[in-house]
């Protein structure tokens, strides 16, 4: 008799053993084949990934080339329209402008920019900074917000501050792109300090706009031979009388030399004048 026949199951083991052996390769299999799918997925995710930027990087690109593009154009054709401007200032402002412009580069900061003139450039201060306001807008597929301070010179300084602030911020968000602030100096000197929150260097409201200001002298005329640096000492000295002299209304109270110190440093980023043009129309500017 033999010694395994009272152990029936022995002859039957090897069943399960083969079973658990395909489920082995089995699982060998399914493993190398999840493998091999991640060796290909990988790096075709990785070039599709990487080709997103590129893809948008070439479409911002192509949008910053039109912009430029239009812009130079509307600038090329203010030169021979203004032709008794400093060539500095073509210069400056387009390679200040130009700069914002770009849109491959982040806005850190809105464009800030401040035309002034003597007397008997008031017109031509008026209509040119209309017109490079426009041509920025323009180049962006944008209209510019108008503000004048003429019509606000004799108003409550809190009323303005308040009006300003919704005009810009109102106009900004509808997607306008620049603003021109008429005849600076005639705003209540109180009301004037809403431009900490539109024009300073890091935290203003808006980054991506640009904020033209005109400040029109007493004087009669500036020299031609005037420096920049000379012409930004006299509008900032001329603001400093014009904003804090004890003569003027009640409503200039708010305002004090340090908040207009502080004010100046952020709207005083590119200062400059503005000759008389002759030939300008008697109505409008075009």
């Amino acid at each position: 008799r033999s010694k395994f026949r009272d152990q029936p199951g022995i002859g039957k083991q090897s069943q399960p053993l083969a079973k658990n052996d395909g489920e082995s390769q089995s699982g060998f299999h399914k493993s190398w084949a999840l493998l091999l799918l991640l060796l290909i997925s990988i790096p075709l995710l990785y070039v599709l990934w990487s080709g997103i930027p590129s893809l948008l990087n070439a479409t911002l690109s192509s949008r910053d080339t039109q912009i430029l593009q239009a812009f130079r154009a509307r600038m090329k054709k203010l030169k021979t329209t203004y032709q008794s401007q400093d060539p500095n200032l073509w210069k400056r402002t387009h390679v200040f402008l130009e700069k914002h412009l770009n849109a491959s580069h982040l806005h850190l900061e809105p464009a800030i920019l401040l035309f002034t003139a003597g007397q008997e450039a008031e017109k031509a201060l008026r209509c040119l900074s209309n017109e490079i306001a426009d041509a920025v807008a323009f180049s962006q597929n944008a209209t510019t917000i108008q503000i004048n301070g003429a019509d606000k010179a004799i108003l409550d300084s809190d009323i303005v501050k308040l009006e300003v602030d919704n005009e810009l911020s109102s106009g900004f968000r509808e997607g306008k792109k620049v603003a021109v602030v008429h005849r600076f100096e005639l705003l209540p000197a109180g009301s004037t300090l809403i431009f900490y929150k539109y024009c300073d260097h890091e935290n203003a409201a808006f980054k991506d706009v640009a904020l033209l200001l005109t400040v029109l002298l007493d004087e009669q005329s500036l020299r031609r031979s005037i420096t920049f640096q000379e012409v930004e000492e006299k509008v900032r000295d001329f603001l400093w009388e014009k904003f804090t002299s004890s003569d003027v209304p009640s409503s200039y109270n708010s305002m004090d030399t340090d908040k207009l110190s502080g004010l100046w440093s952020r709207i005083s980023h590119l200062v400059l004048p503005v000759w008389p043009e002759k030939g300008l129309p008697v109505e409008g500017c075009t």
